[in-house]
């Protein structure tokens, strides 16, 4: 009976859910958003998954996170015995992964060169050096920034992508990134510097010219840490690194998280 209890809540319907709590949703295609603070949870039926720190579950796991309890008050609460009730769902289908590919290439990147140029001011020189190694470019559909990276064998294998518009405040990865090759820049000496996203990681450099190129550099594009672990392998010279991510609480975290791992 307590068996069929948890799979029912696991079922819950979390726009309903959500809904029901007072909370604003956003429909986005197939799935719906929901905003962690600033960050972007996208949900489907009883899934959600959290776009910044790059997991995801079902609605007990949706509930113990970010309503703090515990398993039991969660399948509790999720069961309707919070005095109201709850709209179930039949389990999500889950979609076989569509092969990665990168956005189509506008013919120009004038909206992207006065978006990091003139908005963010990004170094042109900085630029140029990742725009020529083809990391950096503007997609033909929406005009985004579009941060590519490439893995050991020069295949891309990752695309962050940056709305360049006035009012826009979009970003997010291509659909099938391997996040073990996000963005990042890979030098000859010791140092690696790690930052959330690719706007973060060119800032820097641009303040930090001076034999910028000799460095190796990564923005994971979420709090994760895969990148970082994955260029530590491919390369064995680099001993120290710097943590940059975000001074925020989601960035401190990941900072303790990560520094914990490599010592």
């Amino acid at each position: 009976l307590y068996s069929r209890a948890k799979e029912a809540a696991r079922q819950t319907d979390l726009v309903a859910l959500l809904q029901s709590q007072g909370e604003r949703l956003k429909r986005s295609g197939k799935e719906y958003v929901w905003r962690d603070g600033s960050e972007k949870v996208t949900v489907r039926g009883n899934l959600w998954f959290h776009q910044y720190e790059r997991i995801g579950g079902d609605a007990v796991d949706f509930v113990r996170r970010f309503y703090n309890m515990d398993f039991p008050q969660a399948v509790n609460f999720l069961l309707g015995n919070n005095g109201g009730t709850i709209q179930r769902t039949d389990p999500v289908k889950r979609e076989p992964p569509k092969p990665f590919t990168l956005p189509p290439k506008n013919d120009n990147m004038r909206r992207v060169y006065a978006y990091l140029l003139n908005r963010r001011g990004i170094d042109r020189e900085v630029l140029s050096a990742f725009v020529h190694k083809g990391m950096i470019y503007e997609s033909a559909d929406y005009h985004n920034a579009v941060f590519v990276g490439y893995d050991e064998h020069g295949i891309a294998r990752h695309a962050h992508k940056r709305g360049t518009g006035s009012e826009s405040t979009y970003k997010g990865n291509a659909e099938s990134c391997d996040p073990r090759y996000s963005f990042h820049w890979t030098g000859k000496d010791n140092t690696l510097y790690l930052f959330e996203a690719p706007i973060d990681m060119l800032s820097f450099i641009s303040l930090h010219k001076e034999n910028w190129r000799s460095h190796s550099y990564a923005a994971a594009c979420c709090v994760g840490d895969q990148v970082l672990f994955q260029m530590l392998k491919a390369n064995s010279n680099i001993d120290t690194v710097c943590l940059c991510m975000d001074n925020d609480v989601a960035g401190q975290a990941a900072n303790k998280r990560i520094s914990d791992k490599l010592f």
